[in-house]
């Protein structure tokens, strides 16, 4: 027999072998068991407890290994199976063994499940029955209580039963409960935890009422007196059984227990809190107090069940419960739990606790909400950390409602410490991974901003810092797909838990707190005592990172960068009216918060479309009065925008407060009912309303308000119509209009409607007939056109589209265009690149770098070239800013004008020579000058510059000026009387005289000015005009105020002029004009450095003029000094060369020398005909002197600077002028064969084809001069060869450029205000 058998030895010999059977696993063998053995050893009093636990381990084991075995032998008779049932339940009642106890309970468990009968479940409930009832005393039947809780846990049918069957027994079950035995009673309500909770509580309805009330109550007072760990355990889950039942709910907390003297033997802590509750509560409920009592425990367990006691009793009474609650202080306790605890249970537990006892008014009343708000900050942060992400969502569900709840006269951060912890906290959670934390998160934080819960001071910096956490969480949202394009009711999805539907959520409640925040800002900037942190350190006011100001930035940054760009992608798939709602309000309060920046920003705004979005919103949502809030949102927002725009965009508008208050108005009262689809807007506009009352609203005001609206969005690019429709649309409203009569036509709506005519004219026909009369009849009924007049290019082509209307409003529009602010661009300088390397080449104007307002005027003008002389008057009849204005647009004209009219010059003239006239006749007894009318003051220098400009960019072809005759000579002849009549200070108008004379003598043939420079030396008011600003150069108080440098250089330019004709045409002289040769040498020569360029070659143009007269001339009076000439009396050479004399000529080609290096081209040219003429001069005086000149060491210092220059200098016609001149006055300019080769290398390098005409002559005349040998030594025959070809290909390239060329060169080089002929400082070629 194996050691492991189940037998008694000593009698199981005499037991019949059917109660015998080896049961176990095959492969062992199996266990030997007798039930007639096991039966003995239980029912013996001799058998240890031992052997008795050995018997009852090794029937369990069989019974888990074997199942069915046992049941086999006990079904041979019923009765064996009763009798070993009741054997082990009597076992129960007289074993005091622990572990046999246990054993016992455990076997007579599997015994009862391998049965399965009802019979073996009713005789063991009547067993127990019968014991409970014939016993005096229940104190030692605790383990059959256990037993029973045991069976009704494994077996859920013995529970209906026990209910059901066994009422007596239930009654015995109660009565346990008064025994004070701690341990009888833990096994008790050990039975009654395992009734209520057997088959998900679904037992216990059959269980009576007055059973089940009597258990609340016997469970309470067991509770109260409570010591034992296991008792209370039982209690606290029986309680959280009972108090998910609505009755039991109603039992436990109707329930009282009076504190009695039989209860202070009792000193514990639950009497102390019975006593405190008696003296707060006249009811003394003692849930409230038991509850407390847990959560004072050290067990979290127990706090945590308690915790989930009190809210399920808040759920199913909360306006009954919540008071005895409160007035148990139970909330402090609770928040003390939040602040010692991290159990992610007991968290989520206190959480619904509190948040259930929000709904109670009296928790605010009592201050629990500021005794607890920091333990709640401090436990969300260690909630956030935690796995279980539904923790922190109920926290700050919590706070939430806390925030929302808080009445606004008790403060819950009134200092920054508590302000900052509680931002921190809200923006973890924004942070947080789970989007539905952040967006509760973001709820907390909308609630967070509220004026009341702001510390002083008020910290701006967090609520940025918020703000911005949640604009973050933007990047990560999951916009909705096309396919969801259909759904446009709101937030439904057919998965409300999918990431899509989060993010949507998440965005609504990011935009509700964004709202918050712009609705608090607004708060604080209208509260004096907020708006200002006045207990900010004075140092820390300077950097203003924690201000209002930047927190209003911060949010329309955001705005701006983020929140709009995501809501209008979502706006275009789903259309949500809650969400569009805050959007709309949120971009309206921007316009309150930074008010400077809103220009900007409307514009922005308008120009992205929001116009059609809100409009298309509205249209969709709002109808038939859906959507009422969305509806007041979006006008608002279109109300607010539409304001900016208009006031801000044209100065004019915003400074009339009638015409801004006429727009709001009609803004205001129209635009809630404009809940139509934007394919409706035509035949509203079209409908002819009847009469109407008031003037701001009905069908016609209904329809001033979508013109406003058309004009506004359509000058942001946004067409909400197509262009034939609106124009169409505004002309049969206005001729309804007309035809009325009687209604109102409010001039910002004849304004739009202008407007909106003129941008949409290309794409419509021409106005005839009554149509136009109509119009035209409507602009004439408004008294000042200036108010109609918006600044834009189409205005001006819609006016003179019709000459009618040109007539009328043409001259009004073009000083409006030109005088209005630039609105659209800045003007720009018209850059000018000049070149006059090459001969011929004129001045040219970058169009792209034209301003806008001067860009459209041309593109008008090429439309309607009757707009030139409209500018042209403006120029001689009106005041000198609008004259100035119309001055440069005519320039802009005149040097563009190869895209106009080849004749517009010549179109001109005449109307300048009628300003010429009329100007000499009203200024005839007084000189032109300060002293005249202002008028004439004002026009007469515009008039000139512009007569200056028409004659710089005049054809070179031009009859007239090859005869000198006409309207030239004509306008000649008065700039002439005018200039010799002006005054001294009358400086510009005497700079543009001059240029004009000079001009005119150097454009004319020399064989055609005879008249011309005979009328200019008989006019002594001329001569003596031309003397004083020669003289201004030399006397004692010279200065550019007195005599500007432009002024001095016309005047040299001009007398040069008359000087080179005089002397061709013999004209007599009646005056001369007095020159100093000394200081002109001087300035040269010492003064180069602080004298102009440009006067510096007018000088040298002068002297050339002089020179090439050897300095006779009847027109100029030379006076010259000993410096130059030395003292009387004079030597040989001297006087030869009087009034240069030796030293001046050497002082002179010094500084010609000085001038050659300049890289000024005017200069540089200048300087090589002066040296030219002065070596010519010198040459014919005096030869020797001119050898002299040419072979100072100066000269060989110009020499090798020249020679030593780039390639691209070497072939200019100035460099190769300077060495041809030298040459041919003795001077050996090329010293070595190598700098001829230099030369030659260069011209080929560039291209002979490449080469100006001036380069080609110059290099041919200095290939010329090669060929006479005048090198030492002679060049080789190789190089000859090479210059002979070279000179033969510039012959014919010459020839043929001169068979092509027009004629008589005539360009004008306009540098400053001073007009440069470029023949006079063309290099000459002898």
């Amino acid at each position: 027999m194996a050691s492991r058998d189940i037998v008694y030895d000593k009698n199981h010999f005499r037991h019949d072998p059917k109660w015998s059977g080896r049961l176990g696993p095959a492969e062992g063998g199996g266990l030997l068991l007798c039930v007639a053995c096991v039966l003995e050893m239980i029912d013996s009093d001799s058998i240890a407890s031992v052997r008795k636990s050995f018997a009852l381990s090794g029937l369990s084991g069989v019974l888990k290994c074997s199942p069915g075995a046992l049941r086999e032998l006990l079904r041979q008779d019923h009765r064996v199976s009763l009798h070993f049932i009741s054997s082990l339940l009597g076992m129960l009642h007289s074993t005091k063994d622990p572990d046999t106890l246990e054993k016992a309970d455990q076997v007579l468990i599997q015994l009862l499940l391998e049965l399965q009968t009802e019979l073996s479940f009713s005789f063991i409930l009547d067993l127990i029955h019968k014991q409970l009832s014939d016993q005096a005393s229940v104190k030692d039947l605790w383990p059959i209580f256990r037993f029973l809780g045991n069976l009704v846990e494994a077996i859920p049918d013995v529970a209906h039963t026990l209910v059901t069957q066994y009422a007596p027994l239930l009654e015995h079950l109660c009565s346990a409960l008064l025994h004070p035995e701690d341990t009888l009673k833990a096994s008790v309500l050990y039975v009654w935890l395992k009734l209520f909770g057997a088959a998900g509580g679904s037992t216990v309805q059959f269980l009576p009422t007055t059973m089940r009330d009597r258990v609340c109550v016997l469970l309470l007072e067991t509770l109260s007196e409570a010591g034992n760990t296991q008792l209370i355990n039982n209690c606290i889950g029986l309680l959280w059984l009972l108090v998910q039942q609505g009755e039991a709910v109603s039992v436990l907390m109707s329930h009282q227990i009076p504190c009695s003297e039989s209860q202070s033997s009792h000193i514990n802590s639950s009497q102390i809190l019975c006593q405190d509750q008696e003296q707060q509560s006249p009811d003394r409920c003692p849930l409230p107090l038991i509850l407390k009592k847990l959560l004072l425990s050290g067990d979290e367990m127990l706090q945590t069940t308690s915790a989930k006691c009190i809210a399920a009793i808040l759920v199913h009474s909360p306006s009954q419960s919540s008071l005895p609650f409160i007035k148990a202080d139970l909330p402090e306790f609770l928040f003390d739990r939040l602040a010692s605890s991290r159990s992610e249970v007991l968290l989520w537990s206190v959480y619904s606790c509190l948040l259930l006892l929000t709904e109670d008014p009296l928790f605010f009343s009592q201050c629990h909400s500021v005794y607890g708000i920091e333990s709640l900050v401090r436990s969300l942060k260690e909630a956030l950390r935690l796995t279980n992400l539904e923790v922190p969502k109920q926290g700050l569900l919590l706070l939430t409602e806390i925030l929302e709840r808080q009445p606004a006269s008790v403060r819950l951060f009134p200092t920054g410490p508590g302000f900052t912890a509680v931002s921190e906290a809200v923006a973890a959670g924004v942070s947080c991974s789970c989007l539905l934390v952040a967006t509760q998160a973001a709820n907390a934080a909308a609630a967070l901003f509220k004026l009341n819960h702001q510390s002083r001071p008020v910290h701006y910096g967090e609520i940025e810092g918020l703000i911005e956490a949640i604009t973050n969480r933007f990047s990560e949202l999951s916009l909705p797909s096309p396919t969801h394009r259909q759904n446009s009711g709101g937030m439904k999805r057919s998965d409300p838990h999918s990431h899509a539907s989060r993010s949507e959520g998440f965005l609504f409640q990011a935009l509700v707190c964004f709202h918050a925040a712009c609705r608090l800002a607004e708060e604080c900037a209208s509260d004096p005592r907020v708006k200002e942190n006045t207990f900010t350190a004075p140092s820390k006011h300077s950097q203003r990172q924690d201000s209002l100001d930047t927190l209003c930035r911060c949010l329309l940054r955001c705005c701006d960068s983020t929140w709009i760009p995501t809501v209008t992608r979502i706006s275009e798939h789903v259309s949500n009216a809650q969400i569009l709602q805050y959007f709309y309000s949120i971009l309206s309060s921007q316009f309150t918060l930074l008010p400077s920046l809103m220009p900007v920003f409307a514009n922005k705004l308008a120009s992205s479309g929001f116009y059609r979005m809100v409009l298309e919103h509205k249209g969709l949502l709002c109808a038939g009065n859906r959507n009422p809030n969305l509806n007041a949102s979006g006008c608002g927002f279109l109300l607010r925008l539409s304001m900016c725009l208009l006031t801000h965009s044209d100065p004019v508008f915003g400074a009339s407060q009638h015409d801004v208050e006429e727009v709001e108005n009609l803004l205001l009262h129209n635009l809630p009912s404009v809940c139509f689809r934007l394919s409706n807007w035509p035949s509203w506009l079209c409908e002819v309303p009847g009469f109407q009352l008031c003037e701001y609203k009905g069908q016609r005001a209904m329809q001033y308000c979508l013109l406003i609206i058309l004009h506004l969005a359509m000058e942001q690019g946004d067409r909400l119509l197509p262009d034939h429709v609106v124009f169409s649309s505004v002309v049969r409203l206005l001729h309804s209009v007309q035809e009325q009569g009687n209604c109102f036509l409010p001039r910002s709506v004849l304004r739009s409607a202008l407007y909106l005519l003129a941008m949409t004219q290309d794409k419509s026909p021409d106005l005839e007939g009554g149509p136009f009369n109509c119009i035209s009849k409507v602009l004439s009924s408004c008294q000042s056109f200036s108010s109609l007049y918006i600044h834009h290019p189409a205005i001006l082509h819609f006016i003179f589209r019709y000459p009618a209307l040109a007539e009328k409003y043409g001259s009004l529009v073009l000083e409006f265009w030109l005088t209005k602010p630039a609105q659209y661009t800045d003007a720009g300088q018209i850059k000018v690149q000049v070149s006059i390397q090459e001969r011929g080449q004129r001045r040219e104007t970058g169009t792209d770098k034209l301003d806008r307002e001067t860009k459209e005027l041309l593109t008008l003008i090429e439309k309607h070239p009757s707009v030139t002389m409209t500018l042209l008057d403006m120029v001689c009849t009106r005041e000198t800013p609008l004259a100035s204005q119309a001055l440069r647009v005519l320039e802009v004209l005149l040097h563009d004008k190869r895209n106009f009219d080849v004749d517009l010059c010549t179109s001109l003239q005449p109307a300048l020579l009628q300003a010429l006239q009329r100007l000499s006749m009203e200024n005839m007894d007084n000189g032109f000058g300060p002293g005249g009318a202002a008028q004439e003051v004002d026009s007469l220098p515009l008039v000139l510059k512009l007569l200056c400009v028409t004659q710089a960019n005049e054809p070179p072809s031009a009859s007239s000026y090859i005869k000198m005759d006409g309207v030239h000579f004509k306008l000649f002849y008065h700039v002439s009387n005018i200039a010799g009549r002006l005054k001294p200070t009358s400086t510009e108008s005497l700079l543009s005289a001059l240029s004009y004379l000079y001009c005119c003598l150097t454009l004319s043939p020399v064989h055609c000015t005879d008249r011309a420079v005979s009328m200019l030396l008989s006019n002594s008011r001329l001569m003596d005009q031309l003397q004083r600003v020669l003289s201004s150069s030399t006397a004692p108080s010279f200065s550019p105020s007195t005599c500007p440098p432009s002024l001095l250089c016309c005047g040299h330019l001009l007398l040069s002029s008359l000087i080179t004709l005089q002397r061709f045409h013999s004209a007599q002289v009646f005056k001369s004009i007095s020159w100093s040769l000394d200081s002109a040498v001087q300035r040269l020569l010492v003064q180069k450095r602080n004298t102009d360029s440009l006067l510096l070659a007018s000088y040298l143009r002068l002297l050339q003029a002089l020179l090439n007269g050897d300095l006779v001339s009847s027109v100029v009076c030379i006076s010259t000094s000993p410096g130059l000439i030395g003292h009387r009396p004079l030597g040989f050479e001297d006087g030869a060369l009087y009034p240069l004399g030796s030293r001046g000529a050497q002082c002179l080609s010094a500084a010609l020398s000085g001038l050659l290096l300049q890289k000024h081209e005017l200069l540089l040219r200048a300087s090589v005909n002066c040296l030219s003429a002065l070596l010519g001069f010198l040459q014919r005086r005096s030869p020797s002197t001119a050898k002299y000149v040419v072979c100072q060491p100066w000269t060989g210092f110009l020499l090798r600077c020249l020679l030593s220059s780039e390639e691209s200098c070497l072939v200019h016609p100035a460099v190769l002028r300077v060495i041809t001149v030298l040459l041919l006055h003795g001077r050996p300019a090329l010293q070595r064969e190598v700098d001829l080769m230099r030369i030659m290398e260069a011209a080929q390098k560039k291209g002979l084809k490449e080469l100006s005409e001036e380069a080609s002559q110059a290099l041919r005349q200095l290939l010329t001069q090669i060929q006479s040998n005048v090198l030492e030594p002679p060049v080789g025959e190789e190089q000859r060869q090479r210059a002979r070809s070279m000179m033969e290909a510039l012959s014919s390239q010459t020839s043929g450029a001169e068979s092509c060329s027009p004629g008589q060169h005539s360009g004008i080089l306009l540098v400053g205000d001073v007009s440069i002929c470029l023949s006079d400082f063309t290099v000459k070629a002898d």
